[in-house]
């Protein structure tokens, strides 16, 4: 039987990459990379997941394009940015800003009505970056979508056997940046071909540091 890596096994490993890291004069981010086995990326394997973590220290920004009563609702509720028809239209001309204004949010979210104009504008910057909006309805509680991506992190591979994504900062509790990994595992396991069996290295690493991996296997078999 296969066991799932635990959250005091990750805290070690979270601790040893810490403390083999160089100060620096910035925040660094604390890595997860993930290793596979026995897929075949030929078949088209890919991740596309937006994974929430339970323990944050920095929000992620998010953009909300919408008119109307959800572009009002957006802003009341703090959006990052909110825009509407007219600056898609501008973007369309100069391929440059939005190139720009693509890189300055981590997610974007788009009023249903205005999911056409966003394909045709910038769909071909968007699409290649994994950062194509998530529709929102009409009738949805934007307040709601906006917590939910604040607290989220993408998780994303195509054709490749690993992955890697921030699951923190230096600066959190090992405990909380644990908890994050082990969010971010089980949410990549379910959408493995053959679930934990096909994980085959879990490491962690910082920013400037380099990648610390499980002292022992990633999966561990019992009799």
């Amino acid at each position: 039987m296969f066991v799932m890596i635990t959250e005091v096994q990750l805290v070690d490993v979270i601790k040893e990459a810490k403390a083999a890291t160089k100060e620096r004069k910035f925040k660094q981010s604390i890595e997860l990379i993930v290793n596979f086995k026995d897929i075949d990326v030929k078949k088209g394997f890919a991740l596309n997941e937006v994974v929430q973590l339970p323990k944050t220290s920095s929000p992620a920004t998010v953009c909300v394009m919408a008119t109307g009563d959800m572009g009002t609702k957006a802003k009341a509720a703090n959006a990052d940015s909110v825009i509407g028809t007219a600056e898609l239209d501008k973007f369309a001309a100069n391929k440059r800003e939005s190139r720009k204004f693509i890189n300055k949010y981590d997610y974007f979210l788009a009023d249903t009505q205005v999911m056409p104009i966003v394909g045709k504008t910038l769909g071909q910057l968007l699409g290649p970056r994994g950062k194509m909006p998530t529709p929102v309805p009409f009738n949805a509680d934007i307040s709601a979508f906006l917590a939910r991506f604040r607290t989220s992190i993408k998780v994303r591979t195509r054709a490749s056997l690993s992955v890697s994504c921030k699951i923190g900062d230096i600066t959190m509790e090992d405990a909380d940046l644990a908890i994050n990994a082990h969010a971010v595992l089980a949410a990549i396991e379910k959408k493995l071909p053959n679930g934990e069996k096909n994980m085959k290295r879990i490491m962690i690493k910082t920013t400037m540091g380099k990648p610390i991996k499980q002292i022992q296997e990633v999966r561990k078999k019992h009799a």
